[in-house]
């Protein structure tokens, strides 16, 4: 569940079968009678006409002819009928409402921004803009979660490598974590052009390392590098050999990832984690 905040009102928002449905109940909660509010939408004949389009249009299992029955009493005087009745009587989606503690009446997004008109279309206007700015905020985020567990999962790979193939029995702990920021600093002398201690040396004042720095090509970069490392090292393929190759595909591939219809960069300037 998230939330967000419409003229001072806040909202919330929860995911239903990857559809986002929005609070009904959230929405009227500032207006005096909010749940006879609804109940009051519900029995406009207006809105079931829109309800039955929608739910013709993306449930399968709706009851259309139920549905020709409600639409028939809509607008009557004795007409009323609940949110769980509806549903009940059609197999309506659209709308569904919920018990509990985080309980209420949620509609899909598409139905909650026609009821925001019916709170004021001032209302129904900053509810759309304030939804789309979730959404990238959401989308964003999503992407750094991608980059990031990517980067992850590929650096398992290559310390796997290196542990199975280039550190003896042996060694120390010590030794065995110098072999693999050595192995590291392979990737960002292929990628960045630089070795970690050098970044730190150009870049005194900033906190963290060169990847922490990192674009989004760059870290897609790292990630196919990362693998590629791996199975050259799995492969016998000398330490000098391995740069060269690793190098040729960074440029090559930062190349595809940074075109036009590529992966685009987040930032103009590096921006860090």
């Amino acid at each position: 569940m998230t939330k967000m905040n419409v003229l001072g009102t806040e909202i919330s928002v929860i995911r239903i079968n990857d559809d986002d449905y929005i609070s009904l109940t959230d929405m009227v909660h500032n207006i005096e009678n909010g749940e006879f509010f609804i109940h009051n939408w519900l029995r406009n004949r207006n809105t079931v006409e829109f309800l039955g389009i929608w739910e013709k249009v993306y449930n399968p299992n709706f009851n259309p002819v139920e549905f020709d029955r409600i639409k028939s009493q809509s607008g009557l005087n004795s007409y009323r009928i609940s949110v769980k009745e509806w549903c009940e009587k059609t197999n309506a989606i659209g709308i569904q409402s919920r018990a509990g503690r985080y309980g209420g009446t949620f509609a899909h997004k598409d139905i909650a921004f026609e009821f925001g008109m019916w709170i004021s279309p001032e209302f129904k206007i900053y509810l759309i803009k304030e939804f789309q700015r979730l959404k990238e905020q959401e989308y964003k985020q999503l992407g750094w979660d991608i980059r990031r567990n990517l980067t992850k999962l590929n650096y398992r790979i290559h310390t796997d490598a290196i542990k199975l193939n280039l550190i003896p029995k042996t060694i120390t702990k010590e030794q065995a974590i110098f072999k693999y920021a050595e192995e590291a600093d392979i990737l960002n002398v292929a990628l960045f052009g630089m070795t970690a201690l050098d970044w730190r040396k150009q870049n005194p004042k900033l906190d963290g390392n060169i990847r922490d720095y990192a674009d989004i090509a760059q870290l897609v970069c790292l990630a196919n590098l990362e693998s590629l490392n791996a199975h050259l090292i799995n492969d016998g393929v000398p330490q000098e050999k391995r740069i060269v190759a690793l190098n040729k595909t960074a440029i090559s591939q930062m190349k595809i990832l940074t075109a036009e219809y590529g992966v685009k960069k987040l930032e103009s300037k590096p921006t860090k984690r």
